[in-house]
Formats: structure tokens, sequence, C-alpha cells
């Protein structure tokens, strides 16, 4: 079935737009133009450049170096920036951001969320990203409920090259990367490759990773059409860290720390364990307690210029990902694996220690398309795309110190999800005098269901299908030569995910998510300095939140808000003092609100044979993990070629870990500074020599960037626990890197 699925994905063709004339350049933008926008789209966005890209990318993952984009937070579970990281925009997280690579989805189907752990490096073979915040345009894939991010692969080179790049640093961090691009070869052929190794023993104690990746290109660029295919992929082997810190443990709380101990039932060796850790402590001490997965992706991109003004643009793509996550369990029940208790002799034993392993096998393919017509003031882009998953969810035994009547490697359960995502949309700009009028109408259909036998035993047979009307209306209006004004408006919907269907209580649906969105703007550039300013409302119906309450086997379910919204003013602006000092900054100022949330706690009563559900009302309460203040700044200094100096900074306020607006459960805000030195020079027949050092968190800050908390209570006696993701103070990375 896969071979049949990637020959389709060869088979099937990809994009084209193209000018008068053929420079490679101009070429490979065709593949995302689609899904972009531009200066006189009205809607707000920030780019980001290969050189920016390859200044910070000495090893650690894509999302850390994002980090001073706007409004842009960023999350690593093993506190060093290599392995699970995450990023939210406008404090909407991974499942709310739609991410393409040259217009193909990359978000789970099932979660929506993105897994950058499973694309280590990919940062070396992306040329540029935009950075679309709010619903952005339309685009292939995931409701973007938050911020689109739009990748763009390599672009090719006119002349041949190779280069090593090797970084060092702290933790035992290392990265070692290897590429050749053959430049234009007849001036209609260039090839691509790269192989990528990144280790590092993480911050959190045991929180190793050890990840490969590779990426391989090839393309024909002739007058009128282009033939660009693209393999590339990971492998991730991962010791797990999410867990968390508790909280008890960053403040050296002893007598706190004896509670988590009682209240969570550890072992001896667990107790050891979080008694003398300190701020690296990982709750996991089995030794192969990893995620280890694996995924490849296939794309084919042909384009084809029909005339001066039309140009027809289809992909195809296919993406395989299998792999699992083992952990050690200690005394599960037999009954939570549909296994018989076992009796020797009088005794009965009713559970066991095991090693279990939780896999995913998914494979996801599908195409893309659009054609674009451009002449004169206008401006118009038809397309869309269809997209097929087939998730495969499975756990099984490897091993238990009483079998019972298992075999290794038997299932213990199994179901499967099954997605088909169709969306097609219609862009128009028409530019009349100095005022450009943009309308951009999605259709999207979704056809989800999830049936078999869940991890919790539970036969499972859900889903739902959905079609949703996402338009888009504005304007961008020219001051001057240097200077616009824009303002749009903009509806997009968005479904569940597969938790929500699962874990429904009572078996009861949430609605799907609507979110309006605002967006009005002006942006200034001049010779010396540039300077946006955008004011944004994203306004919820029925937004999905945790609200402390469980389904009927304990875990976690999220249900609507009936109103919510987020509202601020973000800032960006350059200027150039000299030509050795330049200063890059951005400012958020917000405001992220629930209208009414209801808290649910849960009470076992004074002996724990009881149960009841206690309810607390909130008004105007904060959203989760939704700083109000976010700022970013990076001083560059110049001093002669070759030579660059700059200091990094980062400001993140205050994050609640639930919508209660309790100071209890919050993070506390942070400011951290990095310092970036980097030294380019020729040395004979090599090319360029760079020499790299990045000291990150320079001030040995203690911090931490994401968390989260639950609560119960048994009576008069109420737990609540916060657990955090501490951050590494000061360390480095020193990166040399060789281009022939």
């Amino acid at each position: 079935m896969r071979a049949l699925l990637l020959l389709a994905a060869v088979l099937l063709t990809g994009f084209a737009y193209s000018q008068d004339s053929l420079k490679t350049q101009e070429l490979d933008d065709v593949i995302v133009y689609a899904t972009r926008a531009n200066e006189n789209t009205p809607t707000t966005y920030s780019e980001i450049s290969k050189k920016e890209i390859e200044n910070v990318n000495l090893g650690q993952d894509l999302p850390i170096l994002l980090n001073l984009s706007p409004s842009l937070v960023t999350t690593s579970d093993a506190g060093a920036g290599v392995g699970y990281t995450g990023l939210r925009i406008r404090g909407s997280d991974a499942t709310r951001i739609n991410v393409t690579i040259n217009g193909i989805p990359v978000n789970d189907s099932e979660s929506h969320g993105v897994f950058w752990v499973n694309m280590p490096d990919f940062a070396s073979s992306v040329d540029n990203i935009q950075i679309q915040r709010g619903v952005g345009t339309s685009t292939n894939g995931a409701a973007a409920f938050g911020a689109t991010v739009n990748l763009q692969t390599n672009v090719p080179s006119r002349e041949a090259y190779a280069e090593v790049n090797n970084s060092f640093g702290s933790f035992n961090t290392r990265k070692h990367t290897l590429m050749y691009n053959t430049g234009l070869l007849n001036d209609k052929w260039s090839f691509e490759s790269r192989l990528s190794k990144i280790a590092s023993d993480g911050y959190i104690d045991r929180a190793e990773s050890d990840l490969q990746s590779y990426f391989l290109s090839g393309g024909y660029y002739g007058d009128k059409t282009i033939l660009k295919a693209l393999v590339f992929g990971g492998k991730e082997v991962t010791y797990q860290s999410w867990w968390g810190t508790p909280q008890a443990v960053l403040e050296n709380d002893r007598d706190g720390i004896e509670e988590v101990i009682s209240n969570n039932g550890y072992t001896s060796e667990q107790a050891e364990n979080i008694r003398t850790s300190g701020r690296t402590f990982n709750y996991y001490l089995y030794e192969n307690e990893v995620d280890n997965y694996k995924q490849d992706h296939y794309q084919l991109h042909l384009s084809h210029q029909l005339n001066d003004a039309l140009s027809v643009n289809i992909a195809g793509h296919y993406t395989y990902g299998r792999g699992y996550f083992e952990q050690y369990r200690n005394d599960d029940d037999f009954s939570d694996y549909n296994l018989n208790d076992v009796i020797i002799g009088n005794d009965t034993i009713t559970s066991t220690d095991l090693i279990r392993r939780r896999w995913l096998d998914n494979d996801f393919y599908g195409t893309t398309f659009s054609f674009n017509y451009l002449k004169d003031d206008l401006d118009i882009t038809l397309g869309g795309a269809w997209n097929k998953y087939d998730g495969d969810h499975f756990g099984e035994i490897i091993w238990a110190q009483y079998a019972s009547n298992s075999d290794i490697r038997e299932r213990y359960y199994d179901n499967v999800g099954l997605k088909t995502d169709f969306n097609v949309y219609l862009k128009t700009n028409y530019q009349l005098n100095d005022l450009n009028l943009f309308a951009d109408l999605q259709v999207r259909k979704i056809d989800y269901e999830t049936v078999g036998i869940d991890s919790d035993l539970r036969a499972i047979n859900t889903g739902d299908d959905y079609t949703f009307f996402n338009p888009k209306v504005g304007a961008t209006y020219t001051l001057n030569e240097s200077s616009n004004v824009y303002a749009s408006f903009a509806i997009g919907n968005r479904e569940p995910v597969r938790n929500d269907f699962v874990d429904a209580p009572g078996g009861v649906t949430p609605k799907h998510e609507t979110l309006r969105n605002l967006e009005i703007g002006y942006r200034k550039f001049g010779q010396d300095f540039s300077f946006q300013a955008n004011y944004y409302l994203m306004d919820y119906e029925n937004q999905l939140v945790l609200t402390g309450e469980l389904n009927d086997v304990g875990s976690s379910i999220r249900q609507n808000v009936p109103d919510s919204y987020r509202m601020g003013i973000e800032l960006v602006g350059a200027y150039q003092f000299t030509d050795q000092l330049r200063w890059d900054a951005n400012l958020t100022l917000s405001r992220n609100k629930i209208e009414n949330f209801t808290e649910v706690l849960y009470n076992y009563g004074p002996a724990w044979d009881e149960f009841n559900v206690e309810e607390t009302q909130y008004k105007d309460t904060d959203i989760a993990f939704s700083p109000n203040v976010i700022g970013g700044s990076q001083l560059t200094y110049t001093p002669f070629d070759g030579f660059e100096a700059a200091l990094r900074s980062k400001y993140v306020g205050k994050q609640f870990l639930d919508n209660t607006s309790n100071d209890q459960r919050s993070i506390d805000p942070y400011f951290i500074n990095d310092l970036r030195l980097s030294y380019n020079f020729s040395v004979s027949s090599i090319e360029n020599v760079n020499i790299s050092l990045l000291v990150n968190n320079i001030l040995d800050v203690e911090y931490s960037s994401n968390g989260y908390t639950f609560g119960y209570a048994a009576g008069s006696f109420v737990v609540r626990e916060n657990y955090l993701y501490p951050q590494a103070g000061r360390n480095f990375l020193a990166a040399l890197n060789i281009r022939f």
C-alpha cells in the first residue's frame, strides 16, 4: 500500500508561477506563492530570512530559532532547546498554528500538533519563513487559530558548494551537518543533499536526545516549466521529560516535596530521586523510557506557465510516520490490559510491573493545487487541497513480571483514525489607484472517524463531518512610496481534535470553534528604519478549554466556553543607527479573557468513599498561557567586515497555568539575554569559514517557560500541584562551519 502511495506522490504534479524571466529565486518562490501574504495583503505577518536562520542555527530546534519573532513564546521540555520543543503565538499553542512546508500541511491530522523533534536540523534546509499572525490568508491543512508558519525550502544555487557544519556546547550538545549543492547545471538542473546528526544530554536529568535527519532535492528549471522533487525525514530517540518538575522542588520546599511524595504514592526509589535531584529533576528512572519515532516526507512539484498571465500549480505529497514511546509501569492492574489475574498456590496476584509500548503508525497523503492569474492590477488565485490520513494507534506489552495470559507484543488495544480534509479557496487582489482591495473565500470540508479499542480499553466509535465557510476581506491603502495602512476581517472555523471526540463526557462531542479576527495596521519603511504597528482582536465563539473536569476513566477533557477573546497591540521596528549598529525590537501588549468560566474540582470525600463535583464560577478571567506582555530585542554591532556581535533579549510576562487568574497557579515573568558572536573569513580555496559562539541566558536567570497544574480534594483536604519546565541557566554553543 505504501509503495503505491509513494508512486502516486511521485506521479502527481505540483506548483507554478513565473514572470517573463526565469530567475531561480523567483521560480522557487512559486511553491509558496499561493499561501503567502505580501505587502499588498491586509494581514499581519513577519518574515525570517535564510541569513537570520543561519545566524542562530547551532543545534537547537526550529521553534527556539524563532524565539525573537513578535508575540512568540518558546518551550523546551529538556530545558536546553533540543528534543521536544514548542511555540505559542499570541497565546495559541501548536494545535492552533497552521504549519506548511512548501504549501504542504505538516500538522498532525488528529491532534493538530506539530512535533519539531521529528524534523531535526530542518532549519539547515530552509530558505525563508513567513509567520502570519491571526487567521491569516487561506492555506492548506489545519485551521489557523493563532497563526500560520509557512516554510520554504532552499532555492537553487547558481554555484556549486559543499558545507561542513559542526557545533558543540553545554550538556554535551553537538550538531554535525554535511551539505552539498550542485549549483545550476546547464542552466536547467539543480540538486541538493544534507545529512545531519544532533545529540544532547539535556539540562533535565536523563533528558537525552539522539536525532538524525536527511534532505534530498532535485529540480528541472525550464523556460516555462519547473519540476522539483524533495525527500526528507528524521529519526528521533528522546528520553522522556514530559512529567515536569514539581514547583516544590524548584522552590526547595522540603515540606512541599514530602507532600508530593505522599500524594502521588512514590516508591522509595522515586522518593530518593525527588529529594536529591534539584532543578534538573526528572520523574522517569527506567533506562529506556524513550520516545522513538521516524518520519519520512515525499513531495513533488511541477510548475507550468500557460501564458504571460496564467500559471497552473499542483503538488503531490506523502508522509509516513511510525514509532512508539516506551514506559515502565509499576504495579499496574491486570484488568487495565484485559489480562487474567495470576493464581500461585493460594495467592491471587492482581497486578504486575511491566514495560509497554504505545505505537502510532500513520500514512498521510494528498495533493495541493493553485491557478494564478496576474495581469495589470488584478491578481487572482484559485487553490485548494485534498488530503487523507490513516493512523493506527495500538499498544503492546514487551515485558512483565507476571505475564498472565499475554503474549509478547500482543496488542492490548488497537484503534484507527481516518480523516479526509478538502478545501478550496479563491483569493483576489485588485489595485485601484492607491487602494488594494482583498478578498479570500475558503470552503473546507472535514470527515473524521476513529474506531476500535482505546488505550483505557474502552470501545470507541466516534467522529463527525464538518463543512466550514471561512471568508476574509480587507484593504491596503498606500499613503506614499514608503508607508501604507491596512485593515482586514476574517472568520475561521476549526473542528475538535481527537481527544475531544474520544474523551467527550457522556459521548456528547464539543461544538466546533469559530474565530472572528480583526486586524488594523500601519507599515512604514525608510532607508535606515522600519516600523509596523497593528491592533488585533481575536473573538472566539465556543473556544475549547480545559476546565479541570475528567471523563469516566480520569482523563482531562475540554469543553466549550461561549465567549472569549484575545486583543492586543503589536509594535515591530528596526533602526540602523550607523553602518555598524542596528537595533531590531518588538513588543506585544494584550488582554486575553474568558467572559464566563466554570472550574471543576473533584472531591472524593474525607474517607475517599464518595464522589462530588465542586464548581467555581469566574468572570472576565485570563486565558491560560497567554502573557499580557511579550517583548523581543536584538542589538547588532558590526565593527568590521566579517565580524558580528548581537545581544538578544526576550521578555515574557506572567502566564497562568489554568483559566482562574490565580497567582498561585502561574509561571513567573522572565527576562533572558543571549549573546551571539560570529566571524566569517576566507582561507585559500575555502570559500568561507564561519566561527560562531552563542551564550544563552548570560545572566544565569532561573526561570521556567511552561507547565501545568491539577487539583482534587478529599473532604476539607485540598491538593493543588503545579509542575513546571525549568530552563537551563548560562550555557553555550560554539560552531565551526566551512563552505567550499
